[in-house]
């Protein structure tokens, strides 16, 4: 019986065109650089070390995510598994800031200003959404599809984006809008759950299988 029933992997995308650059991206669909493509297999190759195998995959309807995800599957000999692509899982749409540097962001509307818009739980920047906003439709999207499936003995790999990723990680971990200012999950990098008897979900650190 493999020890990764009832377990959910959360990764961050990979580097895209976009963070290079160091641009607000997202709706923008940047594709992954050569290094995104390189943290994405590196990342592939980690789950396959720690014995992880998958029989549900969601990611978002942005390449950077879907390149990602490919990218672990080719690593682990998983290509032909389904993959569930909803928009809901997108990253969180920062509009009037969108392919801004964000050195021009913050002469254009004041350092201070930006780093709220960026930061903050509930501040939206101008035609864009907040991080409230972006856990208002990837959470419910997590207890319809994602939970069900790990609570089904199933292992999940979810693949997403930095602030949709934040907005799930206030749940999970209970994390307050206070402290969300301060979490950041670095590109291709991975954090695992496991699933109690009550549907619970807490942070694990699997052991490399032999």
């Amino acid at each position: 019986m493999t020890p990764f029933k009832r377990t959910l992997v959360l990764v961050r995308h990979g580097q895209s065109e976009d963070n290079a650059q160091d641009l607000f991206s997202g709706l923008r669909d940047p594709a992954l650089t050569s290094r995104g493509v390189e943290e994405a297999l590196a990342a592939g190759r980690e789950l396959g070390r720690l014995g992880l195998r998958f029989t549900h995959a969601f990611t978002s309807a942005q390449r950077r995510a879907q390149q990602t995800m490919a990218l672990i599957l080719q690593e682990l000999g998983q290509s032909d598994l389904a993959v569930r692509k909803d928009a809901a899982l997108n990253e969180r749409d920062y509009g009037a800031l969108a392919g801004l540097n964000k050195s021009q962001a913050r002469e254009r509307f004041s350092a201070e200003q930006v780093r709220v818009w960026r930061k903050s739980f509930h501040a939206v920047p101008p035609g864009g959404e907040s991080l409230a906003m972006t856990a208002d439709r990837v959470w419910p999207f997590y207890e319809r599809e994602i939970a069900p499936a790990v609570a089904d003995d199933g292992c999940a790999l979810l693949v997403g984006h930095g602030n949709a990723l934040r907005s799930m990680l206030m749940r999970l971990d209970g994390i307050g809008p206070e402290r969300i200012e301060d979490v950041n999950i670095g590109t291709a990098q991975f954090i695992v759950y496991a699933m109690a008897g009550d549907g619970r979900l807490a942070r694990t650190e699997p052991q490399p299988t032999a």
